[in-house]
């Protein structure tokens, strides 16, 4: 044995005095901290809470009730499985009202209570709990439910109406969204309107400034990482931007597509799901790239004005896949042991 290693001193590990200086061996994980997906989940919640104040302020209190609506069915069908499948019991660690809040954020605000309490169910059921729960659903559950809404109630999912700061009646005006307007009618509303959030659309792709206080908030607590929303954002600003070069009449201008629909809140707390995005710094790239790129086509050449909510759910599929083959090298990986 080395001199120098015998004449190392092993000294008592802090986290275990009792065992009389001895070295300690344990298994993984190595370092630990405070954090826990409860405290995590609900820290996403409290990031949450801007765009839902500014859901109620421009679109009243039937927004809050269909947010409460959204997150009681989510909770009530969680907990349905978890005692089917004679599971613990784990509503309250956040994951299933975040999908709830989520959910109701792609939806308009006069969308049927029934509607949403289908699509809660839904979400839950088979986007997140027919997978196993929570860390093995491979889409991301608000998504997923407010795909099947739009297949299933086509209408109502695409009926508008302006928000109460410019109505100019009791009732509640029809309208259409901004990308519905530059899709269909080619006019770009003004972008002082989109970041404040005063247009017509879902209840949580309204308000830009909302969204950014706790998309912002989240990166502040270290809970998102920031290539998702920085590579989301700035592939379909800079992929929009090439149209836009080419004809700045027909097209919008990139800022317009980051501000309008529901790219903004996708970006900061859809793109950035733990469990439906990769692990690897290049399967992140790759992820946000394309679904950027997809968005974007789907916007200016698909049949329907946002291509943000099928962008997404078409990457998550793949990545598994992602993280299988853009897995760093291992340290003496490929080498055979003599």
């Amino acid at each position: 044995m080395d001199k120098t290693l015998e004449k190392t001193e092993i000294k008592e590990s802090p986290a275990a005095p009792a065992q009389g200086g001895k070295l300690v061996i344990s298994s993984s994980p190595h370092f630990l901290n405070t954090e826990s997906i409860p405290k995590i989940m609900h820290t996403v919640v409290m990031a949450l809470f801007p765009a839902t104040a500014a859901s109620v302020y421009f679109f009243g209190f039937r927004a809050l009730l269909l947010i409460l609506v959204c997150i009681g069915a989510c909770l009530v069908t969680e907990y349905a499985f978890q005692k089917i499948r004679n599971k613990p019991v784990k509503i309250y660690d956040g994951s299933a009202a975040i999908t709830g809040i989520l959910l109701a954020f792609t939806l308009p605000p006069g969308f049927p209570i029934y509607g949403a309490i289908l699509g809660s169910v839904f979400a839950i059921g088979v986007g997140k709990m027919l997978f196993g729960g929570l860390g093995y659903n491979i889409f991301n559950p608000a998504l997923l439910g407010r795909a099947f809404l739009m297949a299933t109630y086509p209408v109502l999912t695409t009926t508008w109406v302006e928000p109460r700061t410019v109505q100019k009646a009791v009732d509640a005006v029809s309208a259409a969204t901004p990308l519905a307007m530059m899709k269909f009618e080619g006019k770009f509303a003004p972008l002082s309107d989109l970041f404040i959030g005063n247009v017509a659309g879902s209840l949580g792709e309204t308000s830009v400034i909302a969204i950014l206080i706790g998309g912002l908030y989240l990166r502040y607590k270290g809970y998102v990482n920031w290539k998702l929303p920085l590579g989301y954002l700035g592939t379909i600003a800079v992929f929009s931007g090439i149209f836009w070069l080419i004809n700045p009449a027909k097209y919008p201008s990139p800022l317009f597509h980051v501000c309008a629909g529901g790219a903004m809140l996708a970006a900061w707390f859809m793109v950035t799901d733990m469990v439906t995005s990769p692990t690897t710094a290049l399967g992140q790239w790759i992820f946000v790239i394309c679904a950027g790129i997809l968005a974007v086509i789907i916007r200016l050449f698909g049949g329907l004005p946002e291509g943000v909510m099928y962008s997404i759910l078409f990457m998550n599929a793949f990545v598994p896949l992602l993280n299988k083959h853009t897995r760093p090298k291992v340290f003496g990986e490929g080498y055979k042991v003599q």
